[in-house]
């Protein structure tokens, strides 16, 4: 299978390159690593340029998904990367090569409130997109499921554990609570991961790649997203700030309903409660299920959000406790074998 699909990457490329008079016969093709996803990517090496393709084997997933959005999210004048040749049927997409820039890489080098601001902007645009068939449904199920990610493979399948009978009601209530909040926000379309990892730098320009999870969900939530994302912290005073921005632009651009501010903060923070539980859950996932242990590292700064929200409301000490009494303990143990 391996040597099989490495064939018709060769293949794929190689039509591209005659099709488009290439004078390049022998290109080379470098794994790209670090992506949290089904997904493979090469770096195509040409002798004056480079390609990126991507990957996906027809058994795991469509790229049609991405190549759709692809025109969407640029027909409403978002900056994505540009797509060269794709072949639906074998799972190739031959994209331009924005290089290897994140914003989170940016942010490493020195912290930049303007290119949050900047990136603020986009969130209405993408807010404000036609709706896609191409986009999933973000409904009650699909949402709990999301938040289950974390019972699931963090606690019982990683940890070993059964959620306390002590707190099994307080788990339901949480995941419906969750699940309500997110549904009673308005509906637009969200990029679905929206953060340091997936905006790319490339001639001093922004791109956002990654957006065929887009789906219909809770306004908020590509800003909590960015602002509470799970590889980078902000600092206090910025995250307040922009926090603040991030509801302002969307109250301009008219898809808050009538929302206060009050009401937006308490949606961004039990909007991230579910985010950063889900999230936990995939990163042990990842590990377990697909060998990708580099995530590990970002479980317990992604919990922190958890505790530190869960600490806000009464209602939700429990978990803060919870966690930091025998999930955290545990995870610290598991993280040092």
């Amino acid at each position: 299978m391996t040597e099989q699909r490495h064939r018709d990457r060769v293949y794929f490329i190689a039509q591209y390159l005659t099709h488009n008079a290439y004078p390049d016969t022998n290109p080379t093709l470098e794994a790209i690593t670090g992506d949290a996803s089904f997904r493979l990517y090469f770096r195509v090496k040409l002798a004056s340029t480079a390609l990126i393709l991507m990957d996906v084997a027809p058994i795991k997933g469509s790229i049609e998904p991405f190549v759709e959005l692809n025109n969407d999210f640029k027909n409403s004048g978002l900056k994505v990367p540009q797509i060269h040749a794709y072949d639906i049927e074998r799972g190739f997409v031959l994209l331009e090569d924005l290089g290897s820039i994140h914003l989170a890489d940016v942010i490493d080098a020195q912290f930049d409130t303007t290119k949050y601001s900047e990136l603020l902007s986009w969130i209405p645009q993408i807010a404000k997109m036609g709706h896609s068939k191409w986009m999933n449904p973000y409904d009650n199920d699909f949402i709990s499921q999301e938040t289950n990610l974390f019972r699931q493979w963090l606690v019982e399948a990683w940890l070993g554990i059964e959620m306390p009978v002590a707190l099994e009601a307080q788990w339901q209530d949480l995941t419906q609570r969750l699940t309500n909040q997110m549904r009673a926000q308005p509906q637009t379309v969200m990029h679905r991961d929206f953060h340091s990892r997936n905006i790319m730098y490339c001639s001093g320009e922004g791109r956002l790649i990654d957006y065929q999870d887009a789906v219909v969900g809770p306004v908020c939530y590509d800003a909590v997203s960015l602002l509470k994302d799970c590889y980078i912290k902000l600092p206090q005073a910025a995250f307040l700030s922009l926090r603040k921005e991030s509801f302002q632009r969307l109250e301009q651009a008219g898809v808050l309903d009538g929302m206060t501010y009050q009401q937006y903060i308490y949606h961004f923070d039990l909007t991230g409660m579910q985010r950063h539980l889900k999230a936990a859950g995939i990163f042990v996932r990842l590990n377990l299920r697909d060998g990708k242990a580099g995530y590990l590292q970002n479980i317990l700064p992604t919990l922190e959000y958890v505790i530190d929200v869960s600490n806000s409301y009464n209602d939700f000490q429990w978990l803060a406790t919870w966690l930091q009494s025998e999930i955290i303990p545990l995870i610290q143990i598991k993280l040092q074998s």
